[in-house]
């Protein structure tokens, strides 16, 4: 396998920090949630966005969209949506004087697609993003269809405790690379917004990239070296979130699945491009390891009665997982 070169790496570490820089002025105060939103477009991952209503998700993903020039749709999920509102419906039409049914794509087929507070939405209208999630693809009585790519899924959603909202299936969630926490602001960050912008308006971003070079920079990911004791820590990682496994996972009923650790080495690989680094570090699985983990765990009932949350979980998982595995001989150590 070819792997990155430092050139490379030094080239598109480049636009990566316009692309962070661009995002920081649609968003102020949110540093950190916009370097994990980059880290999962890197990895070619879906986002998901959860917060109160008004904290900016929605012009983050709006922004994102304007600084990569890709074609993006967005879609209002309510409890009246149909699964063919977002995948397309056959349409009867006239062909030749023959009458006979012809797919119309839905809003789906697009680069970025925003599917805004998706959990408002019936599960059987989430389950149709399913496919199209994992195989990017889209199949509708029989006939499969292609989604253009990149194909991203950036779907906000607001806490599970406001009125007329559905819980996520686990598949779905599962489909997700990162599950992100929108926080609130800070007074100095409110009162920059309030001195900055206008009720109504939305900030103007340049673009940044073009499909073409988003495209180079995912390849370029692939390319990341992931050496032997990072692949192996992700893998204990995953492990020690089920039952029996750790001490952390003890009000855990279900832990994260394998693609959880195909998420942590891919999320890993992007975090190094965008430290300018040729290879992956335990650090790296450290930093993304919340935001591909938290969603992936179900606790038990004792924990809810204790206050307990996945964010806690995963936090006393990395602090009981040791990076280095001590089992491992040194010769393989070595090779990182």
């Amino acid at each position: 396998m070819e792997y990155a070169s430092e050139t490379e790496v030094t080239n598109a570490a480049e636009h990566i920090r316009s692309l962070n820089a661009a995002l920081n002025q649609v968003l102020f105060g949110q540093e950190q949630l916009i370097d994990l939103v980059i880290t999962g477009l890197l990895a070619r991952g879906h986002i998901l966005l959860e917060g109160l209503p008004g904290l900016g998700k929605t012009e983050l993903v709006k922004g994102l969209s304007k600084t990569l020039g890709l074609d993006t749709k967005r879609i209002q999920f309510t409890p009246d949506l149909l699964p063919g509102d977002i995948t397309g419906n056959p349409v009867l039409q006239e062909i030749d004087g023959r009458r006979e049914f012809k797919f119309q794509p839905g809003p789906l087929f697009t680069n970025i697609m925003l599917a805004d507070e998706i959990n408002r939405a019936s599960p059987k209208t989430q389950s149709a993003l399913l496919e199209a999630m994992q195989e990017q693809r889209v199949t509708v009585i029989g006939e499969t269809h292609p989604l253009p790519s990149p194909f991203f899924v950036l779907a906000t959603q607001n806490p599970i405790e406001l009125e007329g909202t559905y819980p996520l299936p686990e598949a779905q969630l599962d489909r997700f690379l990162f599950k992100l926490e929108v926080t609130r602001n800070s007074v100095s960050t409110l009162e920059k917004i309030v001195t900055s912008r206008e009720l109504g308006t939305e900030p103007y971003v340049d673009t940044i990239m073009n499909a073409g070079t988003l495209e180079n920079l995912l390849r370029l990911v692939r390319k990341i070296y992931l050496p032997d004791v990072v692949a192996n820590y992700i893998a204990r990682l995953v492990d020690a979130t089920h039952p029996g496994q750790s001490a952390a996972s003890a009000h855990v009923k279900y832990g994260a699945s394998p693609r959880a650790a195909l998420s942590l080495a891919s999320a890993a690989k992007a975090r190094a491009l965008i430290n300018e680094r040729t290879h992956a570090s335990f650090e790296d699985v450290a930093y993304v390891a919340p935001a591909v983990i938290r969603h992936r765990i179900l606790l038990d009932y004792n924990a809810r009665i204790e206050g307990i949350t996945t964010n806690d979980v995963v936090i006393n998982l990395l602090k009981e997982i040791p990076g280095q595995d001590k089992s491992i001989p040194k010769t393989i150590k070595s090779s990182s």
